[in-house]
């Protein structure tokens, strides 16, 4: 099978590889660059684990390929500073297996930087993400604290 030289920016940082044309974002990042913070699950695109911003965008990147990314920028949770949306995550329990969480920590990284108000992101961010262990209301509580404080300063 052909492969593809491809570079792209992950985390702020120029990488290159070589990829089948086959080989999805997730694997790519996982496999190649060691970045195992992207979850994968239903490789569907219908879970959300895998969600990392491309462009600046959230994606599934189970069903992105990896030579789409050439020149593009990745980010992953790894890039995410500890602290704001996490702590609040901690501290309202709004993560028990931990398995979601890094896809719904990006879409919730997004909506931040798009200053989403807070119901828009509980009624659109949120159930495009598949949560099997909090029933919701720990990640609910997180944001709502975490918006509120961003509100207040």
């Amino acid at each position: 099978m052909s492969t593809h030289e491809i570079t792209t920016a992950v985390n702020g940082r120029s990488r290159s590889a070589q990829v089948q044309a086959r080989t999805s974002l997730a694997d790519l990042l996982r496999a190649e660059f060691g970045l195992t913070g992207t979850h994968v699950s239903c490789e569907q695109g219908h879970c959300g684990a895998c969600t990392v911003l491309l462009d600046g965008l959230p994606v599934r990147s189970c069903l992105v390929l990896a030579v789409q990314v050439d020149g593009a920028e990745v980010e992953t949770v790894e890039n995410l500073p500890d602290g704001g949306l996490q702590a609040a995550m901690r501290e309202e329990h709004g993560l028990q297996c931990g398995f979601c969480t890094p896809g719904l920590l990006m879409s919730l990284a997004h909506a931040e930087r798009e200053q989403l108000p807070a119901d828009e992101v509980l009624t659109e961010v949120l159930p495009a993400h598949l949560c099997r262990c909090t029933g919701y209301g720990g990640i609910r509580a997180a944001v709502e604290r975490h918006w509120n404080g961003r509100e207040q300063r």
